[in-house]
């Protein structure tokens, strides 16, 4: 008997009903065309129920850690924030103190040229009279 080819024996063997014969069946189907296998039945039935348990974990896991990353980013941006503000509260303070300091020099200037136009003018009441 050549490789690869069937003998006489084997082609005449009638292959029993059950599907372990080893051999091809009439039908072409085993089992009247129900599913034997364990694995093809979960494989398709877990597409119209829906996701395995390890599925929904995997996807859990991976919803857990891109919450975990996007906490940590709105952390980063907070602090950010609050760095840019304190400064930006340090710039304002300055820049308020500088100006309260120039009100004051003003202040007392103009206090200071009023007394001298209140001088300056009595005084030239007095000359005119």
């Amino acid at each position: 008997v050549v490789e690869g080819m069937e003998s006489d024996d084997e082609i005449r063997r009638v292959p029993e009903m059950g599907g372990d014969g080893g051999g091809p069946s009439t039908s072409g189907r085993e089992g009247g065309g129900l599913v034997t296998d364990p694995t093809q039945a979960s494989a398709g039935s877990s597409r119209r129920r829906g996701r395995s348990p390890a599925d929904k974990e995997n996807k859990r896991l991976k919803r857990l850690l891109r919450n975990r990353v996007s906490a940590q980013q709105a952390r980063e941006r907070k602090k950010a924030y609050l760095i840019d503000l304190e400064a930006r509260v340090k710039d304002l303070e300055t820049k308020n103190a500088e100006l309260e300091e120039r009100l004051s020099t003003l202040q007392n200037e103009n206090q200071m040229l009023r007394q001298i136009l209140k001088n300056t003018t009595a005084g030239s009441h007095e000359v005119r009279k």
